[in-house]
């Protein structure tokens, strides 16, 4: 279900698979993160079999009571601060989404599914 935005001109839709690669690329751009992990293993898979590229990889976006939320899922490297790190991404995220795409998400969660040595 894509966001819809009001303006003086109309509307503006955005859809799921918009937010998931904005914060997908958001993400990859902090320090410490080593990969997304992936929620969809078949769908990741086959784009990765045929050559092409998932940013959304590792995002899931729902919207829940008229509000946006984010769930990421990642991969941090060996002796970084989990918790630093965690709070960059979702700055970065939170910042890109307002800034970048103009909607606010209710929560962005990240859960930490890996650590890579």
């Amino acid at each position: 279900m894509p966001k819809t935005i009001d303006t003086q001109y109309g509307q503006i839709s955005v859809a799921d698979e918009v937010i998931a690669t904005s914060a997908g690329f958001a993400a990859m751009e902090c320090e410490g993160l080593a990969s997304m992990a992936s929620r969809r293993q078949v769908v990741d898979r086959l784009t990765e079999v045929f050559g092409r590229d998932n940013p959304g990889r590792g995002v899931e976006v729902r919207f829940a009571d008229g509000s946006l939320h984010v769930d990421l899922y990642i991969v941090v490297n060996y002796g970084v601060n989990i918790y630093e790190t965690a709070q960059t991404i979702r700055q970065k995220v939170h910042y890109l989404l307002s800034d970048t795409i103009g909607v606010e998400a209710e929560s962005i969660n990240i859960y930490v599914q890996g650590v890579k040595f």
